[in-house]
This record gives C-alpha cells, sequence and structure tokens, in this order.
C-alpha cells in the first residue's frame, strides 16, 4: 500500500512539474488567465488540476514562404522567402494574449502586405539584381511599423530565390549577353589601338633616327671618317689593293673616269 502511495505522491508531483527547455520562455496559465510572470529555463511548479505552462521559444525563428510576388510592371514575380524573426522576453505574454502561439501566421499576412506594397514599387528585373537587398530592407521596415510594438522582431527577410516569368527571363539573358559582347568587343578595339600608336610610335622613331644620322654625316666627317679608315689598313701587314676615288675608301664610282 505504501509503494503505491508513493508511485502516486512521485506521479503527482512530476504532472505538477513543467521543464522550460533552453531558448524558452514559459508562462502559467491558471483558470484560462494567462500571468504576467515569465519563467526562465528550469522546472516550473503548477497545480496541474487549475493550473498549466504555456511555453514558446524566444530564439531566432525561421519562417518559410512560398508566395507570388507582383511587380511595378504588372507582373507575377515567384519567390522563396524566409523571414528571420524572434519575440521579445519581455512581451511573451502580451503576444500570447493577443495571437495565441500560432503568431507566425500573423507573421505570415503581414508580411503579404508588405512585400505587396514595396515590390509594386519596383520593376521585376530588380528583385533579381543588386536592387534585391534594398527590397528585402523597405519589406523587413515596414512589416517592423505593425509588429515591433507587438512584441514580434523582423530580424531579416530574405528573398533567397527569384523564379521570373519565362520571356523576362530570356530578354534579361539576351541583355546580359549583348553587354558582354560589347565588352568584349571593347576591348579588342582597345588592344587594336595600342598596338596601332605602339605601332606609329616605333616607325616615329626609326625616322628620326635615320634623319639625325643623316643630319650628321656632313662632307668633313666623312672625309674624317675615311682618313681613320686609311689608317688602320694602313697598319695591317697584308698585302692590300685599295680602290678609291680619292675621297672615300672601297668606293668606285662607274659613271667617273
Amino acid at each position: 500500500m505504501k509503494n503505491v502511495l508513493l508511485i502516486a505522491g512521485v506521479s503527482a508531483m512530476m504532472a505538477s512539474c513543467a521543464v522550460v527547455r533552453p531558448g524558452e520562455v514559459g508562462i502559467k496559465q491558471r483558470l484560462g488567465v494567462l500571468s504576467d510572470k515569465i519563467h526562465d529555463e528550469g522546472a516550473v511548479v503548477y497545480n496541474p488540476f487549475t493550473s498549466k505552462v504555456v511555453k514558446t521559444s524566444i530564439q531566432t525563428n525561421d519562417l518559410e514562404l512560398l508566395l507570388s510576388l507582383p511587380s511595378k510592371e504588372g507582373l507575377s514575380v515567384n519567390s522563396q522567402i524566409s523571414i528571420l524573426y524572434h519575440l521579445e522576453k519581455g512581451k511573451v505574454p502580451s503576444v500570447i494574449r493577443n495571437y495565441g502561439l500560432r503568431y507566425e501566421s500573423i507573421i505570415s499576412n503581414v508580411f503579404r502586405s508588405a512585400s505587396a506594397d514595396v515590390c509594386s514599387r519596383f520593376f521585376a528585373k530588380d528583385m533579381h539584381s543588386g536592387m534585391r537587398a534594398t527590397i528585402e530592407e523597405d519589406i523587413k521596415k515596414q512589416m517592423g511599423i505593425i509588429l515591433d510594438a507587438q512584441g514580434i522582431k523582423i530580424e531579416s527577410v530574405l528573398l533567397k530565390s527569384i523564379q521570373l516569368p519565362d520571356g523576362l527571363s530570356k530578354s534579361i539573358e539576351r541583355k546580359l549577353q549583348a553587354e558582354q559582347d560589347a565588352m568584349r568587343m571593347e576591348f579588342v578595339l582597345q588592344q587594336e589601338k595600342r598596338e596601332a600608336e605602339r605601332i606609329i610610335i616605333q616607325a616615329q622613331g626609326t625616322r628620326d633616327a635615320q634623319k639625325i644620322l643623316s643630319e650628321g654625316l656632313s662632307d668633313q666627317i666623312i672625309k674624317l671618317k675615311s682618313i681613320d679608315a686609311f689608317m688602320e689598313l694602313s697598319k695591317s701587314p697584308n698585302s692590300k689593293v685599295i680602290i678609291t676615288d680619292g675621297k672615300t675608301p672601297f668606293l668606285v664610282d662607274g659613271n667617273k673616269n
């Protein structure tokens, strides 16, 4: 009999104790009335006949949505969205009173309204370009206007996957290809221009060198060079025949007698 009573007592104690895990808070609800006291992680003792402990997460949560977003030109852009949010610890009782534990549906509805308002100010192509971050930030701010005061903090709105209409997607691809072709042609033209400039500079250098050389070869310099050549030849011990016109060595002019 004692064992039966002991087991019954232990069971009653276990039934009247709730465990709040890390990242959660617990709120006692007695006879349907929610307390304002917030219990952190650990054991919470309550009367199972009149009360219960409502537990919810205050960690960062990820709400995944797959929606069709409107664009400025009236197109529908399919997108996979992640909404990162958390509950403010001090406002958890208020959130549960106002929305219950299914507050994610409220976040989803607020997002639909905010995204429709924001995305309608942008073209569909903007959602697939560098404007995406601006769109995400604008949606987050607009959601915060409604949810921040309620104790639901939106950390980030992420448009993870954007699926443009087929016609627009192909048009963007053609435009990007044309831009790449134009950039490639511009590069080729720049290369050819630099090569042409190099050839011109080289030709100008050759011309200037020839001009300087021709201007420097005066009659007096040629005579001095001829004398130097004769002097060098005279030092050679070998027999030699020098044919000259009397002005330059090794020069035979067939037009003169």
